[in-house]
């Protein structure tokens, strides 16, 4: 009769889902379009990046710098004064300006270390930020070659042997597609199971469940089951359609193994959403109450930026947040093929998480039942 009712009431709750044309287009925007456009939307190096160059050395290694900087990555660069380079900084129309100073060729020739000035407009930040280190390749590459050219000898001091695993390219949609389903499945769970039951309270069905034969304990389950069903189909559909399919994401581990992790979170996910909806009054409320808390837990849980760089004090407070304990476990799993031996830990800290974020929601539902 329990796993009866669960079933039943769950089947409702796909039902009411049907009928919310808002919500069906939320989770599918959220598993397709979003994954797709977080996914190819950032880029790691500039692209058409307005650049010019104050060339005060008139030298061949300066003009071999103006000419390493072309399509697509920079536009053809503008030569430039040194009075018009700070008007056309302030008015937007370069991103980048390169100030070669004079002797520049002579002074590296000699062994000297002559400095190059960059002036970078950093209003624009994603481009400032990924066109400096290409900015900085462009005149190293040059130096360089000038060297090699004139030195038979020349030996760089460091030679690195660098070898990329897991992403030898190293193409952020790798990254991000996946990040984005992870974030995807903690923000849509929270979002269905809060929905759902103010969506009750609003029609005015929780008076109905009061009067049927039926527990606190199991109407929730069903919501969790129910919405958790949805959520786990969806990312399912975007791994392998969106992600595999359209942007070809080579994706490594045991699906099973993800999808425990993922059952586990989104058990952990649904209880927070419950429980935020026993404490709004109305969907705008339990929205305003969701960006509080959401926001927090896909920005410090890792997947936007590694654990390692955040402050000891969030590291240590979103050791208690579940999606943490997703994150690394899905990143494992997905991007390095780890096995069960690996990610354990994080199976029993979801699971643990999970349990304890279910009885604080159960106690909460008995009381919003009251």
């Amino acid at each position: 009769m329990l796993l009866s009712n669960i079933f039943r009431l769950g089947v409702k709750e796909l039902r009411g889902l049907a009928r919310d044309p808002v919500m069906v287009v939320l989770v599918i925007y959220a598993f397709t379009l979003q994954v797709y456009a977080e996914a190819t939307a950032f880029s790691d190096v500039p692209h058409n990046a307005a650049v010019a160059v104050v060339d005060e050395d008139r030298s061949q290694l300066s003009q071999r710098i103006i000419d390493d900087f072309y399509p697509p990555q920079f536009t053809v660069p503008e030569v430039v004064s040194t009075a018009e380079m700070d008007r056309r900084l302030d008015q937007g129309a370069d991103t980048f300006v390169l100030d070669i100073p004079t002797h520049f060729e002579r002074d590296v020739l000699a062994g000297r270390a002559p400095a190059i000035q960059l002036n970078v407009d950093a209003n624009q930040m994603t481009e400032a930020f990924a066109g400096t280190s290409a900015v900085e390749n462009v005149v190293a590459g040059a130096v360089t070659d000038l060297l090699q050219r004139h030195r038979t000898n020349f030996q760089p001091q460091v030679d690195i042997d660098l070898r990329t695993r897991y992403n030898p390219n190293l193409i952020y949609r790798w990254f991000l597609s996946v990040t984005s389903i992870m974030d995807s499945i903690t923000l849509m769970t929270i979002v269905l199971t809060g929905a759902a039951l103010i969506r009750e309270r609003e029609h005015g069905t929780v008076e109905h469940l009061l009067v049927m034969p039926v527990q606190p304990v199991e109407i929730m389950l069903s919501k969790i089951w129910a919405m958790g069903l949805v959520v786990l189909v969806a990312s399912a559909l975007s791994l392998s359609i969106v992600v595999q399919g359209i942007m070809a994401v080579p994706v490594h581990g045991s699906p099973l193994l993800f999808t425990l992790g993922a059952t586990l979170e989104i058990l952990a996910s649904a209880s927070m959403g419950i429980a935020l909806a026993t404490i709004a009054d109305s969907m705008p409320q339990f929205g305003l109450l969701a960006i509080l808390v959401i926001l927090p837990l896909l920005v410090l849980a890792g997947s936007l930026s590694p654990r390692e760089s955040m402050p000891w004090l969030a590291r240590t407070v979103m050791l208690g947040a579940p999606n943490t304990h997703f994150v690394i476990l899905a990143q494992s799993v997905l991007f390095r093929d780890a096995g069960l031996g690996t990610v354990w830990p994080q199976l029993l800290a979801l699971a643990g998480i999970g349990a304890g974020l279910f009885l604080f929601a159960l106690m909460r539902f008995r009381r919003f039942l009251q």
